[in-house]
């Protein structure tokens, strides 16, 4: 399966860099309904056959305009939402207080799963969460998956997940608002990232459980 991994347009919360992970989030601003509009176009390419969205809001606007230019419906799922900030819900992403929030996101996918985020769900929860989504889609038959998500879910997931990205590269690598991460493979069988943002994907290299210094909480 094609696996196309989509961040969600620009939000009032990514204008004020805030920690949004919790249901519904905030809305797309004119900016962020811009960038969704522009998807279509962008993915022109793609045989695309199914598309999937967030349970936040911020995804299905995202979604929608793609969605709609190929006859499809958006599929709903809660398990490919943004990991959750738990008790640093809302905070500014920059404070000194939310700094656990993406060092424990890459900590999950350099293996250290067992780790709690404080106040949320676990590295264990998180991936299996956003497995099952995928399972899913695979399972369909579909040759070519659009999924509308998250900044740090989607990195999360492709470092854990992708043979040939490391945390390295995915901490250093942020995913602007409309960027996709495409992917090709099957559960159980393994996953090769082919881009990133458009580039091809060249992994870093570096160990560690945070990779370089990150300081966007990509919600």
């Amino acid at each position: 399966m094609r696996l196309l991994l989509v961040r969600h347009g620009q939000t009032t919360a990514n204008v004020d860099y805030l920690l949004d992970t919790a249901p519904p989030g905030a809305p797309l601003t004119p900016l962020g309904e811009q960038q969704a509009a522009a998807l279509p176009d962008a993915l022109a390419d793609e045989d695309i056959e199914a598309v999937y969205a967030s349970t936040l809001i911020r995804t299905q606007a995202t979604a929608a305009p793609l969605a709609a230019a190929r006859g499809l419906d958006v599929r709903v799922r809660d398990g490919i939402r943004e990991v959750s900030a738990g008790d640093m819900e809302l905070l500014d992403g920059h404070a000194e207080e939310a700094e656990p929030y993406m060092r424990t996101v890459f900590a999950w996918a350099a293996g250290d799963t067992a780790l709690r985020m404080p106040g949320g769900e676990s590295g264990d929860e998180a991936l299996g969460r956003y497995d099952a989504v995928i399972a899913e889609a695979a399972a369909s038959g579909a040759g070519a998956v659009a999924m509308v998500s998250h900044g740090a879910a989607i990195r999360m997931w492709t470092a854990a997940r992708a043979a040939n990205v490391d945390v390295a590269f995915a901490a250093s690598h942020p995913l602007e608002n409309t960027g996709v991460v495409i992917l090709e493979g099957a559960p159980g069988e393994g996953w090769k990232a082919l881009s990133w943002a458009g580039a091809v994907v060249a992994p870093a290299g570096d160990g560690g459980p945070t990779g370089r210094p990150v300081d966007d909480p990509q919600t």
